[in-house]
């Protein structure tokens, strides 16, 4: 391929800046520091007075690979030898590591299913506290710059819950939350059914007993506890990356802007295993629920989750700092004071 025909393909001619070069590619900034402090990526130019980096369009395929192999969890230590070998080499290097990842993965299995069963042995009986707290809510719930309205959200005094659908069906999590609401998981995924694959579905729901909060979550949306100003993300996201970054195989930088970030590693299908954890609830705690088109968008929300405000006031606050970021996605947020 000449050079002129790579520029081409990768949407680049000539030498262009590291912010250019961060779009072309769907790396950031920071990530292509990293690469070229490891020597995985090295600019193609560095000027001797500013030190601004610059690379050229012979490069993008590189800057790919080296982001697909951190998405699959490489070290970087053995991305240094992938990248610089023959394509044919690499391949049987990339399957060599997945063999050993397979066999390492089925050995941790083993592992957890000793651990969980000796934990679950030793833990004592769950009781559930009758008393009743008051909840006051504020919900933001908004199309947008997609065309139609994917999101739905459900919220009574005795269960929160949002949904996230993707697909053919617009409507398919509102009939999902619906479903839930009637007969809980098993409806749920029953209602669904006969529309998986061309549409599907997140949920993540809270039901509320007494001062315990009982809750039901699959895929990305999340559930924040807000408590004397301290904020605990309670649930995590069922997505490929964000199983690396917890794994430490991937930063949080070079997740955001990961093409990958949004993909899905649990929805809403038959056979699906939920989370499920309860909380006991205090007065003063705040629940927020958020679909992805929030967090995903809005970098630091903890500055506005724990805003000395009432619930409506919080999650307006929130949705004026989604449009503010360019509200790319459908979104959520439910805030749920109790006392």
């Amino acid at each position: 391929m000449s050079e002129r025909q790579r520029a081409r393909t990768s949407g680049l001619e000539g030498l262009v800046n590291i912010g250019d070069f961060a779009r072309a590619t769907g790396l950031t900034p920071k990530a292509l520091r990293l690469y070229d402090d490891l020597g995985l990526l090295l600019p193609a130019e560095v000027d001797a007075v500013s030190g601004y980096r610059r690379y050229g369009p012979d490069q993008v395929e590189r800057a790919r690979l080296v982001a697909e192999l951190r998405l699959i969890g490489m070290p970087l230590a053995r991305i240094r030898e992938v990248v610089d070998m023959p394509a044919a080499l690499a391949a049987v290097e990339v399957e060599t590591y997945w063999r050993q990842v397979e066999a390492d993965t089925s050995t941790r299995r083993r592992m957890v299913s000793v651990l969980v069963h000796r934990l679950r042995s030793e833990a004592r009986q769950m009781t559930t506290s009758t008393e009743t707290l008051n909840v006051e809510f504020g919900v933001s719930h908004e199309t947008g710059s997609r065309s139609s309205q994917q999101d739905a959200v459900l919220v009574t005094p005795e269960l929160i819950a949002v949904a996230d659908g993707f697909g053919e069906r617009d409507d398919l999590a509102g009939a999902a939350l619906t479903a839930y609401a009637a007969g809980g998981l098993r409806s749920a995924i029953q209602e669904v059914f006969a529309e998986v694959p061309k549409s599907g579905t997140t949920l993540t729901a809270v039901d509320l007993h007494g001062s315990t909060a009982r809750i039901t979550h699959i895929g990305d949306a999340r559930v924040f506890l807000v408590r004397d100003g301290d904020v605990r993300q309670v649930t995590h996201d069922h997505t490929v990356v964000a199983a690396m970054v917890e794994a430490g195989q991937l930063t949080a930088d070079e997740a955001r802007s990961h093409e990958h970030r949004a993909l899905l590693n649990r929805a809403l299908v038959p056979g699906v295993v939920a989370d499920e954890m309860s909380l006991e609830l205090l007065p003063g705690d705040r629940l927020v629920l958020t679909t992805d088109g929030v967090h995903s968008y809005v970098d630091d929300l903890n500055p506005l989750i724990t805003a000395e405000a009432g619930p409506q006031a919080v999650a307006d606050a929130v949705a004026a700092a989604v449009v503010a970021a360019g509200e790319p996605d459908n979104h959520t947020i439910v805030v749920a004071d109790l006392a």
